[in-house]
């Protein structure tokens, strides 16, 4: 049996991309039953997953769901388990220790938001000088 059902592949298409959300929401949650390593995914396409990865380091990344599928873990030779108990959430909830690191993501996603909008409203007074021609 995968550790995806086709009831969580149609729930990450619905989610989409997470790239420009602060606090993703983590769809699925696997984990290593004998020993360390949690991946909590947020996305996920074409047999490749993307989110937070507990393991020698944390840090967010991609992996495939081919491999999780195929470590067995020791010293029992256990496969890699989904989390069948855990429910949707925003990361900082399912991992509260990253809440400074999502708060900074936030104000870095704002900043660059407001300068966008500058830099559209910048473009707009600079076409409004100019003629039809010009454009």
């Amino acid at each position: 049996m995968g550790l995806l059902t086709h009831e969580l592949e149609n729930r990450f298409k619905e989610v989409g991309s997470q790239e420009n959300t602060p606090d993703p929401l983590v769809i699925a949650k696997f984990f290593n039953p004998s020993g360390s390593g949690t991946w909590y995914a947020t996305e996920y396409e074409n047999g490749i997953c993307f989110g937070y990865v507990q393991l020698v380091e944390n840090e967010f990344g991609y992996f495939s769901m081919a491999e999780l599928e195929s470590v067995k873990c020791p010293p029992f030779n256990l496969p890699i388990e989904r989390d069948l108990y855990f429910g949707e959430k925003p990361l900082s909830e399912a991992c509260p220790e990253l809440k400074p690191t999502i708060e900074r993501r936030k104000e870095l996603l704002k900043m660059q938001h407001q300068k966008d909008e500058l830099r559209e409203m910048n473009t707009a007074k600079e076409n409004n000088g100019k003629d039809e021609f010009e454009r």
